[in-house]
């Protein structure tokens, strides 16, 4: 509705009916417990309904769409400003809403459309096409009523056009509608999601060219830079300018003063891109210099200086130890990912990696270094790069750019002696061929880093012997690989998870020796025996220590008693036998008594190579073991009228309350 209004629109709202889509329930009271009334409304029916029941606090209404709200005894639609006159049984609802306008002084040339459009949403509701009409009032005026439906608009409307404005206030008087500063259209049916839209427009006939630039009715930056138009204006630079010409672009300005500002700003701009860039570079170089920095002081701190050049002296470069450097070993193990760790114990942890070159490795992080054993540990590093035995694991070379060494050594993949024997998930039975073959392997080992390689071994146990896709034994865990300072190592080694391989002379000297290393293999000669663990707390007291209970059982004659069940067959008595027996002679108390590495191996060699026969308890056999039995027995009771045939198991005890940790 433009200038001029009939008198039913005098106050910017008209009354608008609208039909209800659904259909009305039959019901014309109120929910119980829901008002039934607001102000001139008398009558609320269901589906309609205010708030909720205060009888049963359910919805007074059927619909959200249905929900209404009294204000001040006024009735409106939802939450919103949309006023209800009139609820009909009918399925009528009388409403008011907002007209659309546009002032013609307003109007500065060409045409002027209402900015923000009154409107109605009805998604449940259709406006009446018998109780509407839509009127568009003033000169020079139309207007529209649009609609949304299924994501497209539609619209309806009439143009008024007149001369004067006294015709528009004679319709107006008269009350009817006739076409002169006056339309009217019906509506069509169906009409939902309403808006209404008012425009006008120059009647050039009706209206003289008004001059905007002369009377300073314009928006450029100057008179002489307006011209006129038919019932409008325009802004323009002269030649020799640039710019739009209008106040709020800027104005004109000559082409130098444009180019040098263009100038200005494309020079800030790259300069503070480039200060950004170079910043920034700065910064990385600085992160880089300074782990540059801490990789050459770990490096230099861990004998990395000193490796080097007895790596360079070096004439034999058959064996050549590989120093790695920490971004290779971080991006082999995937930043050392947890989902890597293949071992994990007091020592440290033990990651799968794969090399560039995809070779599959195990790369050893330790927990701690004694830096005052730092040129032992180079030299150990490289010995033991030079050792190549088909049954010790391959140390392939180490990394000393981080705080703590890592070692890299070749792959094994198929688990621990250990985990072989005793873990529920490989309770399958080994056979003694087996289980006879691996000792083998793992004393020809043994022998080799005593003798050849002269390597201090101190952890013999079934959990530093693994195991490769074929079942070959592979001995780990030696020499440098604890990197532990001496100190730490009697602690880590009682309490680490070699309770029950410990010699029992180490109790009193303090010192573990190569006849330390053959004292722990005899416990694992009888794990492979018995299969049972070197000790358990949940057993009863005279079987807890795995050693005692297999030395008292032989003693007594009850050597099959101990041996795992199902494992004695007549093919292999007799080598049962001869490997219990070197069990025992590995297990005695005085060191010196106990056969050396390469005499253990040379027997369980031999024991191999012996044909296969059936083992009769002949008077000889008998007569042997018995000697051997009583002269292992003796080795435990020197002289003490009570007996001291309980001095490892005794010592053992008093170690009962330490906490082992999951340590290996």
């Amino acid at each position: 509705m433009a200038t001029m209004r009939l008198k039913e629109m005098q106050k910017q709202l008209t009354r608008l009916t609208v039909l209800l889509v659904m259909a009305l329930t039959a019901a014309s009271q109120a929910q119980p417990g829901c008002p039934d009334s607001c102000g001139s409304v008398s009558s609320i029916p269901y589906p309609f309904g205010i708030g909720t029941s205060s009888v049963n606090g359910e919805n007074c209404f059927l619909e959200k769409d249905l929900n209404l709200t009294c204000t001040d005894s006024t009735l409106y639609r939802g939450q919103g400003n949309v006023q209800i006159l009139n609820i009909s049984l009918a399925g009528k609802i009388d409403m008011l809403v907002h007209i659309s306008k546009v002032c013609k002084n307003e109007l500065l040339g060409g045409v002027k459309t209402q900015g923000n459009l009154p409107s109605l949403r009805t998604p449940a509701f259709a406006i009446s096409s018998e109780d509407n009409k839509f009127v568009t009032v003033g000169c020079d005026t139309y207007g529209y009523l649009n609609t949304f439906r299924n994501g497209t608009q539609s619209s309806t409307g009439c143009l008024t056009r007149c001369d004067s404005i006294e015709s528009v206030q004679s319709r107006q008087r008269s009350g009817n509608c006739t076409g002169i500063g006056c339309c009217q259209v019906d509506i069509p049916p169906g009409m939902k999601n309403i808006s209404f839209q008012a425009s006008t427009f120059k009647n050039f006939n009706s209206t003289s060219d008004i001059p905007e630039c002369t009377n300073n009715e314009h928006t450029c930056d100057s008179k002489d830079h307006c011209r006129e138009t038919l019932g409008s204006f325009e802004c323009f630079c002269p030649d020799g300018l640039i710019g739009d010409g209008t106040r709020e672009g800027g104005g004109c300005h000559t082409r130098q003063k444009a180019d040098a500002f263009t100038k200005i700003i494309i020079g800030a701009g790259v300069g503070l891109i480039a200060l950004f860039i170079g910043i920034f570079w700065l910064y990385l170089i600085y992160e880089k210099r300074k782990v540059f920095k801490l990789k050459q002081k770990f490096f230099q701190q861990n004998g990395g200086i000193i490796l080097r050049q007895q790596l360079s002296t070096r004439e034999d470069s058959s064996h050549t130890t590989t120093i790695f450097n920490a971004e290779e070993l971080k991006k082999a193990t995937n930043n050392f990912d947890e989902s890597l760790i293949i071992g994990k114990g007091g020592y440290g942890t033990v990651f799968k990696g794969v090399l560039s070159n995809n070779k599959v490795v195990a790369i050893k992080k330790s927990k701690i270094v004694d830096q005052s054993q730092v040129q032992q540990f180079i030299n150990e590093v490289i010995i033991l790069s030079q050792i190549n035995h088909r049954n010790v694991v391959k140390l392939l070379g180490c990394c000393l750019e981080t705080e703590v060494p890592l070692l890299v050594y070749e792959f094994v993949n198929n688990g621990t002696l250990f985990d072989y024997l005793h873990n529920q998930g490989h309770r399958v039975n080994v056979s003694w061929k087996m289980r006879l073959r691996i000792a083998t392997e793992a004393v020809a080992a043994l022998s080799y880093l005593h003798s050849a390689a002269s390597i201090p071994i101190r952890d013999v146990k079934t959990s530093n012997i693994l195991l490769d896709d074929n079942y070959t034994a592979k001995v780990s865990d030696f020499g440098a690989s604890r990197l532990v300072p001496i100190e730490q190592t009697e602690i880590a080694t009682i309490v680490q998870g070699t309770f029950g391989y410990l010699d029992p002379e180490y109790m009193q000297s303090s010192q573990l020796t190569e006849k330390s290393d053959v004292y722990s293999f005899g416990v694992v000669l009888v794990e492979l025996l018995t299969r049972e663990k070197p000790f358990s707390f949940d057993k009863t007291e005279e079987k807890r220590s795995l050693t005692v209970h297999f030395l008292c059982s032989l003693k007594e004659d009850r050597l099959f008693d101990v041996l795992q069940v199902g494992l004695l067959d007549e093919e292999n008595q007799q080598e049962i036998m001869e490997v219990a027996i070197l069990a025992a002679r590995c297990l005695r108390l005085i060191g010196e008594e106990r056969p050396s590495m390469k005499e253990v191996t040379m027997e369980l060699e031999g024991i191999q190579l012996t044909k296969k026969h059936l083992w009769i308890n002949t008077g000889k056999n008998f007569e042997e073991s018995q000697y051997l039995l009583h002269e292992t027995q003796s080795s435990y009771e020197h002289g003490d009228s009570s007996g001291q045939q309980n001095i490892e198991y005794d010592s053992l005890r008093e170690h009962e309350l330490i906490d082992f940790g999951n340590g290996r």
